[in-house]
Order: C-alpha cells, then structure tokens, then sequence
C-alpha cells in the first residue's frame, strides 16, 4: 500500500441530501461525463463478476445502468440506487438493450430492505467514496451477501502520487462533485474482518482499485 494513513474523523462528510441533488443535476449527462474515462473499471468488474458465475447479484449504486447488460446471463439482478432520475436513465437503457428481467429499486444502500444472505455477490461500483456513511454501507452490503460470497469494490482511493494534487484540489468540496477525494484504502478496506481476495489498479494511472473480497 502506500504507507499513508487518513483518519475517518477528518474525512469530509457528505450528506445523502448532497448525493440526491448532485446525481440529479448528473443523470442527464453522466454517461457522457463519466463513461469512457471510468469504462476500463467497468470491465475489469464485469470479467471478475462472469468468472465467479453468481446465481444473484445486487449492484449497490446502480446509476444509469452502465454494469448492467455485463453481468452473467444466467444470474438474477437487482440494481438499487438512491437517484430517481439516473434509475429512470437505467430503466431506459434496459427496456432499449436487454430482455433480461433486472429489476430497479429506488433504496438508500445504507438501510437495504432485503434478507440477510439474500445475494450470492454485491456488486458497488463507484459508489464507497460517494455514499454518506461507509461503514454503514459495508456492514449493510456484509449483511445481504451471503457467509462465503463475493463483494466486488471498485472505487477511487487515495494515495497515489500522481493523483496526489487533483484530490487535495477538490477535497474541501466533495458535498458539491458528489464523491470524497480523500478515501484511505486502509481504512476503508484493510480494516474489516473480511477476506480481501485481490487488488487491481484500473483506469487512466491507477486512478482507481478492484477490490474482490470474500464475505466471512
């Protein structure tokens, strides 16, 4: 890793009020603004997630429904996301592109109404530095995937040197952009009693991590 440590009390807070508005001014143009420069993360996750063949999957943060039409044919999907407007994106795109059932919820991720164990894998893309609390969303994702599952993290954290200027840039402002800049690998990820099975660099200069975990 490397070798800095954050401290979470530190870590600019986001307010779930924030996450709505800012994703409602996105939705007409997130795909346009986030698509290609993130699109290598999307594929390295879909290939982890096919390779694994999950008979369930949940998507944590689903957005306009970028992963969707990914994921292996076989397993039952549900997409949930905080946003009215980039869920009516994604109901869009899969009534356009798939004949696939996948079902779309509006729902805060950090208070899932599912059973425990209900998932064989739990999907969250781009969504851990974005969500109010990380803990809560963790503990929640934990919950619903089932003892022996995979969770797939894919998200920005911070350390590397060459993104060292732009998160200091817009740290103070991450109510505004919708998502944290200062995000520690260590605290995030290395300091829960789960199984990290393997880290990945992705997109431009390792701008963000793959993180397969194993659910314990």
């Amino acid at each position: 890793m490397s070798g800095q440590h954050w401290n979470n009390k530190n870590m600019k807070q986001i307010a779930l009020e924030d996450v709505v508005k800012t994703y409602r001014r996105y939705a007409p143009f997130y795909d346009r603004l986030f698509g290609a420069v993130l699109e290598p993360g999307r594929r390295a996750l879909a290939d982890v997630v096919c390779k694994s063949s999950p008979a369930s999957i949940l998507e944590v943060g689903v957005g306009t429904g970028l992963m969707l039409s990914r994921y292996p044919a076989d397993s039952s999907i549900v997409g949930v996301d905080v946003s009215s407007e980039m869920l009516e994106v994604a109901g869009k795109r899969i009534k356009s592109g798939t004949t696939r059932e996948i079902h779309l919820i509006k729902m805060d991720a950090e208070t899932m109404n599912f059973y425990d164990a209900h998932f064989d894998c739990v999907t969250v893309p781009y969504v851990l530095s974005v969500t109010p609390n990380p803990d809560k969303l963790i503990a929640e994702i934990r919950r619903v995937c089932r003892k022996g599952g995979l969770i797939f993290i894919l998200n920005h954290f911070s350390g590397s040197h060459f993104w060292w200027f732009l998160e200091r840039a817009v740290r103070s402002i991450a109510d505004k952009i919708g998502f944290r800049s200062d995000f520690g690998f260590d605290e995030q990820i290395l300091k829960h009693d789960w199984e990290v099975l393997s880290v990945k660099n992705v997109n431009f200069l390792g701008l963000s991590k793959l993180v397969v975990i194993r659910n314990v």
